[in-house]
């Protein structure tokens, strides 16, 4: 039920007159940060080093081809 909720909680927020674009959007946006929050409870995150360090390798490779 707990989706439910949400969904109605987010509908009474959205102005009358929105999309169902927008609708979608705003749902899609919401699972997003859900799906976050379940990484971060489960220890399923990096560093900002560990970001920055995995992009600088990316990089390396790109502009070595």
């Amino acid at each position: 039920m707990e989706a439910k909720e949400t969904v109605r909680a987010l509908l009474n927020r959205l102005p009358d007159d929105c999309s169902l674009d927008e609708v979608l959007y705003h749902v899609y946006v919401l699972q997003e940060v859900a799906k976050g929050r379940a990484d971060v409870e489960a220890g399923r995150t990096l560093t900002h080093a560990q970001v920055a360090e995995q992009l600088r390798r990316k990089w390396r490779r790109t502009t070595e081809r």
